[in-house]
């Protein structure tokens, strides 16, 4: 059974206080918290098995090796892609995508087309701009409307047979918009397109199926999914990562070195180079672990209970406007009070204990959009609380009272 009070106890941060005041933590949209669990696997592995893999004959080695490995199975498992092969360990999503977008430098030519959507990380942003730059492919943009969706209508416009990629977001991570990506997978498909998806936001609230999706590359980052800063995974179809070449060069990624030439390792190998996050990616394993115990089903139906508890009670507040209204969204709700900067509600809020975040969330055309600077965000897990969001709704009416 889902008991939150139960769950809450894994995570000792949310026993601390800010300011004199209960830590409350609604930026779970820029980084999750880490259960005890998972930290506990952090300091084991440097408390028992710290070495380098891969390379050593010696048993730590041997023993760190085993478990990275095994690491990468659960990744392997929980996204369902048909070889461990195709788990590449990154330092996040950015890398991730920036790892994609320089292997396809070398494939792309003038006027070959690549499609964004509007609803982009920059991080999804400026790796195909700068891949534009090099190659003179032009970059095509899916609009979105007022509620946070995007124009399907115009994508079809936009698919041609000169469209090499598209790249969206599987969820939006400043207004929580779930996008349609299986409609865009098989009609990018259709069209002779590769398709990337960041699933940065989305892999925290539910369990994406890349065999399923028939998606050519999906990115994530441990730090959203109650795992460690600085490691993530890159999916890709292993005939799509045979075909692109090496990211890095370094140790680990070779086959054999002389001066006069170099082979690449087979896959995972020839896009880690050099010595990996060994314990990031060991704990990441376990944070995957500790979410499957909880259950996606289980988080996905209470995060949907917050969102929706909290946008009524949000909504009562006068001069308070949602971005994002879309029916198809998760536990992101980005708002503004009528004539008050985001960032002075954010401060406000953060002297009460309540952390939230304010500005473009890395996703400035969504605001350039609405023509505002920024929104306060707040972004649910499920370790939050309604009591947690009863404070929220009384800090945003102070917040109001003393700013207006």
């Amino acid at each position: 059974m889902f008991n939150v009070e139960d769950i809450r106890k894994d995570f000792p941060i949310l026993s601390r206080k800010v300011n004199g005041k209960p830590l409350m933590y609604f930026d779970n949209a820029a980084t999750s918290q880490t259960p005890q669990q998972v930290i506990n696997t952090l300091v084991e592995y440097y408390s028992n098995y710290n070495a380098n893999i891969h390379r050593g004959v010696h048993t730590l080695s041997q023993e760190a090796t085993d478990l990275y490995e095994q690491a990468r199975q659960k990744i392997q498992k929980h996204f369902n892609a048909k070889f461990s092969h195709e788990i590449i360990f990154t330092s996040g999503t950015t890398h991730g995508i920036n790892l994609i977008a320089n292997g396809f430098s070398s494939l792309l030519k003038k006027e070959d087309e690549i499609i964004v959507s509007a609803l982009e990380h920059h991080s999804n942003i400026v790796p195909w701009q700068m891949l534009c730059e090099q190659t003179g492919a032009v970059l095509k943009v899916i609009p979105m409307d007022e509620d946070g969706t995007l124009i399907m209508s115009v994508f079809d416009e936009l698919l041609s047979e000169k469209t090499k990629l598209v790249f969206v977001n599987h969820i939006s991570n400043a207004l929580g918009t779930i996008n349609p990506i299986e409609y865009i997978i098989e009609n990018a498909h259709k069209a002779g397109a590769a398709v990337l998806i960041d699933g940065a936001q989305s892999s925290p609230h539910i369990k994406p199926d890349v065999q399923k999706l028939d998606v050519d590359f999906y990115v994530a980052s441990a730090h959203k999914m109650c795992g460690p800063t600085g490691v993530g995974m890159l999916y890709g179809k292993e005939e799509w990562l045979k075909k692109l070449p090496p990211y890095q060069g370094g140790g680990e990624m070779i086959a054999e070195v002389t001066f006069e030439k170099t082979t690449y390792a087979e896959l995972p190998h020839k896009f880690e180079a050099g010595t990996p996050n060994i314990a990031g990616g060991i704990t990441f394993g376990a944070a995957i672990d500790y979410m499957n115990g909880i259950g996606f089903d289980h988080i996905a139906s209470y995060e949907n209970e917050l969102l929706e508890y909290a946008t009524e009670k949000l909504l009562q507040i006068e001069g308070l406007k949602i971005y994002g209204t879309t029916k198809e969204k998760t536990a992101v709700i980005s708002f503004n009070l009528e004539g008050i900067h985001p960032y002075d509600v954010g401060t406000i809020l953060d002297k009460l204990g309540i952390a939230v975040r304010t500005g473009h969330h890395c996703a400035q055309p969504i605001m350039d959009f609405y023509k505002i600077p920024g929104t306060v965000r707040a972004s649910f897990a499920f370790y939050n609380t309604k009591a947690e969001i009863d404070a929220l709704i009384e800090g945003v009416k102070k917040a109001k009272m003393m700013l207006s």
